[in-house]
């Protein structure tokens, strides 16, 4: 591809981990131990931002935080936020390599894109400690990232486009809008967004659809369109310029987004 230049990638719900479900019992189980109950659906809320800043969301909503207030008597502070994050980072560390399946027809389109001449980057909200549990596996799988930014290496995570840009100067590439990133996070695709460059959602295998590949399966057919219909408008809502259902089917998306460049079009 002659306009093409990277594509970077989220990881969970977008290359590994079918669903984002690694980190959704980490929270709720993290939040019990501090005597409030959450769901796995007001967990998913801020997903794709690095951890602390996503408890710190959880804990500024106004049913978690009055719950909070229910139990320990007063307002959650910047202490609590530590104290939770502090239990949830282990948690989440042990989990981790146990969701660290690639998600089908990811190592395919990233030999697709790389026979074409396009660099391949990642991000993610984790930070290193739990990416250092997950790459291994994903390496053995086919997915190798030329470059991997992490929650704590830029001064701000998502949807700043900060580990966006730390991406592009690993890849040795610019302009942002010869770039293109994958995310399944509404504020993933933001990051893109304010960074000048194209953002692809990614809606069936990732957190706005948060079911597992098998689960997904199961789904009777109306269930699954509807669950489908919610997500592709839940990204779309977000600004993504372009939706699909997985990794496997972004090389069409790609192409759309050469022949646009190729007509000077911009994000």
């Amino acid at each position: 591809m002659k306009h093409v230049k990277a594509v970077i990638f989220d990881w969970a719900g977008t290359v590994v981990d079918y669903g984002s479900l690694a980190p959704m019992g980490a929270f709720v189980e993290t939040f019990a131990e501090f005597g409030v109950a959450i769901s796995i659906d007001e967990a998913r809320g801020p997903m794709g931002m690095a951890k602390r800043p996503h408890i710190a969301a959880l804990v500024a909503s106004p049913r978690i935080a009055e719950a909070w207030k229910e139990r320990h008597g007063r307002a959650p502070t910047d202490k609590d936020i530590d104290a939770l994050y502090d239990v949830f980072v282990p948690k989440n560390v042990a989990v981790a390599a146990d969701y660290a399946d690639i998600i089908p027809g990811v190592a395919e389109v990233v030999r697709a894109l790389r026979a074409e001449g396009v660099k391949i980057g990642s991000s993610t909200g984790y930070t290193r400690e739990i990416m250092a549990r997950i790459t291994p596996r994903a390496a053995e799988q086919g997915f190798a990232p030329d470059s991997l930014v992490c929650t704590g290496d830029t001064a701000g995570g998502r949807p700043s486009p900060l580990m966006f840009y730390q991406g592009l100067i690993d890849l040795d590439v610019w302009p942002a809008w010869s770039a293109i990133k994958v995310d399944d996070t509404t504020v993933g695709v933001a990051e893109g967004l304010n960074a000048g460059a194209w953002a692809v959602g990614v809606a069936v295998s990732g957190n706005c659809f948060g079911l597992s590949l098998a689960d997904a399966k199961a789904l009777a057919s109306e269930d699954f369109a509807r669950r489908r219909a919610r997500a592709y408008d839940v990204l779309h809502g977000a600004g993504a310029h372009y939706v699909v259902d997985s990794v496997a089917d972004l090389m069409p998306v790609v192409a759309l987004i050469e022949g646009r460049l190729a007509r000077s079009e911009r994000p």
